[in-house]
């Protein structure tokens, strides 16, 4: 009985112990998979050459395995799928001639193209491995930088001018960054320093003397860089007048021109500007009253005048008939000659203003007499 007792506290103890056994067994079978491993995440690629996309695998099958290449887009594209390295089906045309594998799994494109670039994924399966392995590897593809020059209107610039812009121009690259360099350093940054979004245009906002230098830019993209040869910018200082109205003249002439435009002169000021202006005006002379002539003084040139005849009463002025032209024009000298009776003295002004009387208009006109006589007339 103790015997018996005794066998069968061993076997149940056998069975307690058959899960752990099990599960130990389970643990220690190796796992069977694909393990994928890439030395480079990205790749920078140039049109026209050559991209290696570089994978390593490993297997505990030594089936061959089967190789997918797929270049992620809205739809994927398969590129290549094999077993082994042997093609398994036709290359899409725009792949054929181009595509190479090696037997860890890599891929080799050709002829880059612009259009290769993107995100590229491969799977290797094995048919006894329970997992597939899988790696992405991202591949860019550009045009090199062609060498940039700097562009400007003028190589000279005055002195606080309002801008003056420098164009960084090259001819081939893509994906270009570019850099400003003054004297061969980077740009400090400074508010007069304006780039466009790009930071392919320069405009340096009211000039300074310091701002005369040498400036140069540098283009890169992933594959290339390219580098300007300096550009010498001159800059030529203003006078200290311009200056001074630049900076103060400006506020000057706003301020007088809204003084001018808020005064408005007053009544008494224009009284006395009117009085002061008749005061320094000089007063016309007026001419004196020309007096009658008396019977002794003579008449005008040309006309002899008898005296009076007593006892006739003063009439009416006797005028000739006879009409004279009006041209001053003088006749001929002839043999007629005539006498005038001497001129009693008298004033200068008195007898200028006797003249001017009886010459008014060119007509010869004889003042009437004190007392009515014949009148004789000689031509």
């Amino acid at each position: 009985m103790k015997r018996e007792r005794g066998t069968l506290s061993r076997a149940s103890r056998a069975l307690r112990l058959a899960p752990f056994v099990y599960l130990l067994l389970i643990q220690t079978d190796p796992l069977e998979g694909v393990n994928i491993t890439s030395p480079v995440r990205l790749i920078h690629g140039t049109v026209g050459k050559s991209a290696l996309l570089s994978v390593q695998y490993s297997s505990t099958s030594s089936d061959k395995p089967v190789v997918k290449w797929q270049l992620k887009r809205d739809k994927p594209v398969t590129v290549v799928q094999s077993i082994g390295t042997e093609i398994i089906g036709t290359l899409r045309p725009d792949y054929r001639d181009r595509i190479r594998l090696f037997e860890n799994g890599s891929l080799l494109l050709s002829d880059l193209q612009l259009a290769d670039e993107g995100t590229y994924e491969v799977e290797i399966s094995i048919t006894d491995d329970t997992f597939t392995g899988e790696k992405t590897i991202n591949l860019t593809v550009d045009v090199p930088i062609s060498r940039p020059q700097v562009l400007v209107a003028s190589t000279t610039v005055l002195e606080l001018s309002e801008a003056f812009t420098l164009n960084c121009s090259h001819e081939n690259g893509t994906k270009p960054s570019y850099t400003w360099l003054k004297d061969g350093k980077p740009l400090l940054n400074d508010s007069r320093m304006l780039l466009s979004p790009d930071q392919k245009v320069l405009t340096i906002t009211r000039v300074l003397m310091e701002d005369d230098d040498l400036y140069s830019c540098v283009v890169e993209n992933p594959i290339s860089q390219g580098r300007s040869l300096p550009i010498k910018i001159t800059v030529y200082r203003r006078s200290s007048l311009y200056i001074i109205l630049s900076t103060g003249g400006i506020f000057l002439l706003v301020t007088l021109v809204t003084v001018c435009a808020c005064w408005k002169p007053s009544k008494r000021s224009g009284e006395l500007r009117h009085q002061a202006r008749s005061q320094d005006s000089p007063e016309p002379e007026e001419n004196p009253a020309p007096e009658p002539r008396s019977a002794t003084e003579p008449g005008p040139p040309g006309y002899s005048v008898s005296p009076a005849v007593p006892g006739r009463s003063p009439g009416l002025p006797i005028r000739s008939a006879r009409r004279y032209p009006r041209s001053p024009a003088r006749s001929p000298a002839t043999g007629r000659t005539h006498t005038s009776p001497p001129r009693a003295p008298s004033s200068p002004g008195r007898s200028r203003s006797a003249s001017r009387t009886l010459r008014t208009a060119g007509v010869h006109i004889i003042r009437e007499q004190d007392e009515a006589g014949p009148v004789e007339i000689s031509a």
